[in-house]
């Protein structure tokens, strides 16, 4: 009997055994990374030529307290003054609260409660600014009057509440995409030394994060810093009010005050014409707005540098049973931290279905509006959905292009300059997009109100944010994987395309939810740029006079006439239907970013 063997056939050698060329991935990051400082640039322009068509004092600008047009006096360090009382308040409030949460979600609860807990945090992310205003009015005013005796309860303590609690959720969200970044062995490693969970935490995952979650902070900050109409509805914008002493200061929190974005969104831009020493000022006072995010940007990037040097001299060692107490506490406190939003939430969602019970009457979703106060909302959806998802289609490829290039040239001066001007377009208050536009493209480009227009001025909202959490993600991420890739003969460009895009994708979801949740409630470029509040079709026929209705812009002129109980009704009912749209769009970003994420692959 004979035997054959059978051997195997070597296979064809593949025609290309390397990957393909990807030349085109510089093209497209430095596309994304060159039209961010581009429309940063044209900002500026257009507020330089602003300053350059009037007169402007500038020594009385930054020292003077007393705003007058009537009488000629421009000064704005009283609104100076107030943006930074408002946004240290928030970051104060903010920030411990946001990262404890996140870690919380990330290393202390098993994943079927930290799911539906992250997307509870996400949805109150998804909420838009004038939502937060209208909780501002009815909660947090009320509350400031009885504790500081003031009528109405307007002050800068009220509007420092309502930002915090706008940017928790943003560096709870982006904070925890930094710390699921963080291989598991970094983990192991150090519970093998017989470390507590406190002390893994502190020196093996969050040395890991702290790109991710210094990103989630800044991206708070550019968001406090460039809100306008939530701030706008509850600080009381009185000008002028400077304190000269300690017992002044404390007392002026729980008071009225003004700060640069709540009069940049206020009708003085349009009352100040296109030309003089009133325009002049007004333009001035956003290059100072937009001078302050950028050194805080640039002093908050060199602390954070700072911080992760090695501390210096001996800790003394506890005892196992001290550890083990605080390893408790520390536990306790982390989850009460991430109760708070959550909480919040509930709150949150119990006002919008009490006060806003018109939304659930199918007619309100399907009817057009009638009248001041009457009707459903159907054609604002309609306005919405479209100047939503236009935004997201042009920002996404460039938000995500700008940070795959931060995010691999992280440690390079070239990317912190980049990274200030983003945060710098991020922190613009959105007000001066919307001027922008309606000069630029609306009057001098004879586009009237456009639904493209709104879009592209809300494009610059959206960017930032997808750019600083991609790079967070890009830069937690560990070197072993990036020496792999390169030691198989992968150029740079086939290393960005193969390794780093899949790699960030996950957090870069969650960026173009957070981005488009705060565009979807974007109220103030829409005003001047795209929208109307009646009198427009659904859908538009063409792009060029094509204004739309919104939800934003309704919900914020029925907001203005609180005296009128119907259109207080039909303000907050329009605010539940916001907030269900922002939901179902969350819904649909979570099950994209769960496909993409798959299992974690950097263990």
């Amino acid at each position: 009997m004979t035997v054959k063997m059978l051997v195997r056939q070597p296979a064809a050698p593949h025609a290309s055994p390397r990957p393909r060329p990807s030349s085109w991935v510089w093209a497209w990051v430095f596309t994304g990374a060159a039209l961010t400082a581009g429309v940063l640039l044209v900002l500026v322009g257009y507020l330089g030529v602003g300053t350059l068509s009037g007169t402007v004092d500038w020594a009385a600008l930054v020292t003077e307290s007393m705003w007058s047009p009537g009488d000629s006096a421009f000064g704005g360090l009283a609104m100076m003054y107030g943006t930074a009382v408002v946004s240290l308040i928030a970051l104060a409030l903010a920030v411990p609260v946001g990262w404890a949460g996140a870690i919380a979600l990330s290393e202390y609860l098993p994943p079927r409660l930290a799911g539906p807990l992250r997307m509870s945090v996400e949805l109150l992310a998804a909420v838009p600014s004038i939502v937060y205003g209208l909780i501002g009015i009815m909660a947090v005013r009320p509350v400031i009057s009885w504790f500081g005796d003031v009528p109405g309860g307007d002050s800068l303590l009220a509007a420092g509440i309502v930002l915090a609690v706008m940017i928790t959720p943003t560096i709870v969200a982006v904070s925890v995409d930094a710390l699921s970044a963080v291989p598991d062995r970094y983990r192991e490693a150090a519970y093998s030394l017989g470390l507590t969970r406190r002390e893994v935490i502190r020196s093996a995952v969050l040395p890991q994060a702290r790109q991710g979650m210094r990103a989630a902070v800044l991206l708070g900050l550019a968001r406090g810093l460039g809100e306008a109409i939530a701030v706008f509805l509850v600080v009381g914008r009185a000008d002028g009010r400077l304190p000269t002493s300690f017992g002044e200061l404390l007392d002026s929190l729980v008071h009225p005050g003004q700060t640069l974005t709540t009069k940049l969104a206020g009708p003085e831009p349009v009352l100040a014409g296109t030309s003089g020493p009133y325009f002049a000022s007004i333009c001035g006072l956003g290059l100072i707005l937009l001078a302050l995010v950028a050194a805080t940007t640039v002093w908050g990037t060199r602390r954070s540098s700072l911080a992760g040097a090695p501390p210096r001299g001996n800790r003394q060692r506890r005892s196992g049973r001290m550890r083990r107490e605080l390893d408790q506490l520390v536990r306790l406190l982390r989850l009460g931290a991430l109760l708070l939003p959550v909480v919040l939430l509930v709150a949150m969602l119990a006002v919008l279905v009490t006060r806003g019970s018109t939304a659930f009457a199918p007619s309100f979703w399907f009817t057009s509006a009638a009248g001041a106060a009457g009707g459903g909302v159907r054609d604002q959806i309609l306005g919405t959905l479209l100047l939503v998802i236009t935004t997201g289609l042009i920002a996404l490829p460039l938000g995500f292009g700008a940070g795959i290039l931060l995010g691999v040239y992280a440690s390079t001066r070239r990317a912190r300059v980049l990274q200030t001007v983003t945060v710098v377009l991020g922190g613009t208050p959105t007000i001066l997009l919307g001027l922008a536009g309606f000069v630029i493209v609306c009057s001098a480009m004879g586009w009237g109100r456009s639904w493209l227009v709104g879009a592209l001025v809300l494009v610059p909202v959206v960017v930032p944010v997808i750019a600083l959490t991609t790079a967070g993600r890009v830069s937690g991420m560990p070197t072993e994987i990036t020496e792999s890739a390169l030691s198989l003969g992968l150029s740079r460009a086939q290393y960005i395309r193969s390794v780093v895009v899949p790699y960030a994708w996950p957090a870069t979801v969650t960026g173009l939810l957070l981005g488009l949740a705060r565009a979807a409630g974007e109220t103030a470029p829409l005003l001047f740029t795209a929208t109307v509040f009646f009198g427009a079709p659904g859908l538009p026929s063409g792009i060029v006079n094509a204004p739309v209705q919104a939800l934003p812009t309704h919900i914020f002129t029925l907001s203005q006439d609180s005296g009128d109980p119907a259109a207080v009704s039909q303000a907050w009912g329009s605010a539940l239907v916001l907030v269900l749209i922002t939901a179902v769009l969350l819904s649909v970003a979570v099950v994209l970013r769960k496909r993409f994420e798959g299992d974690r692959w950097t263990t």
